[in-house]
């Protein structure tokens, strides 16, 4: 089963392109880290799994949404998938070299329970690599994340269950960010409409199919305005920053 939403970008559709290039990059980041026995947090459609799996010795992998999970174990069948919401993680104390989650801590209601989580399955000097959207570079509210988080907020999260934390960011190259200032002026010309500021004082619940069918119509439109530069985005042009407050996603590299 696939997720064609703009939440869950798709490799297929050519306008969700600078947003999987952006996903990708993390994974084509982390591949040269990671080893051993490795668990990911929210494999989600599995967008990664073909670039970590040569780097590491056992992947386990869990994920909510159980239609795709099965998809994926078909796939690839050398993969311990599990089903299920998290936290917490069905696996015991000290089960991992490493754990990736990417775009996940967002969507999480108790932020703590699941870092806490992520340290308890990670063997001692275990590593956890995670990414989310970096709030000050975030054009409008999604109504699908709990919440968004600055750099210091992150990191002063991560240091109550890891020893080590080190902060770093995903930016992008000129070309990426002319798609962001693109993206940017759209998005400003339609929160004019939301005179009332109703995007940050009705439920999210409320808000997340106004959402879904504004975003897709804004990304079709910044295709169809700027066709080449839409596909032509490739994850070479997302760059590892030690910059975190000024790149579009945050990236947690956290030591237990």
């Amino acid at each position: 089963m696939a997720v064609y939403t703009t939440e869950i970008a798709s490799e297929t559709i050519t306008s969700d392109n600078p947003i999987h290039q952006r996903l990708l990059r993390a994974y084509v980041l982390a591949a040269g880290w990671v080893h051993g026995d490795l668990l990911e947090v929210g494999c989600g459609e599995g967008r990664g799994i073909k670039l970590l799996l040569p780097s590491v010795s056992n992947y386990s992998a869990i994920d909510k949404i159980a239609s795709v999970v099965e998809g994926l174990e078909k796939k690839y069948p050398s993969v311990k998938f599990k089903s299920g919401n998290i936290p917490p993680l069905p696996y015991p104390d000290n089960s991992f070299d490493c754990v990736v989650s990417f775009q996940v801590i967002e969507h999480i209601v108790d932020d703590h329970s699941f870092l806490k989580e992520i340290s308890r399955v990670l063997r001692p000097n275990g590593q956890a690599f995670i990414t989310t959207p970096n709030r000050p570079m975030s054009l409008s509210r999604n109504p699908w994340h709990e919440r968004e988080y600055t750099s210091d907020e992150l990191a002063n999260l991560a240091k109550n269950y890891f020893s080590a934390v080190t902060m770093k960011g995903i930016a992008g190259n000129e070309k990426v960010m002319q798609y962001y200032e693109r993206n940017k002026q759209s998005v400003k010309k339609l929160m004019r409409w939301d005179v009332l500021d109703l995007q940050h004082k009705l439920p999210a619940a409320v808000l997340r199919i106004p959402y879904e069918l504004m975003n897709r119509l804004n990304r079709n439109k910044l295709k169809a305005s700027a066709d080449d530069l839409v596909a032509s985005i490739h994850q070479e042009d997302y760059i590892l920053s030690d910059q975190p407050n000024q790149s579009l996603d945050l990236f947690l590299m956290a030591k237990k």
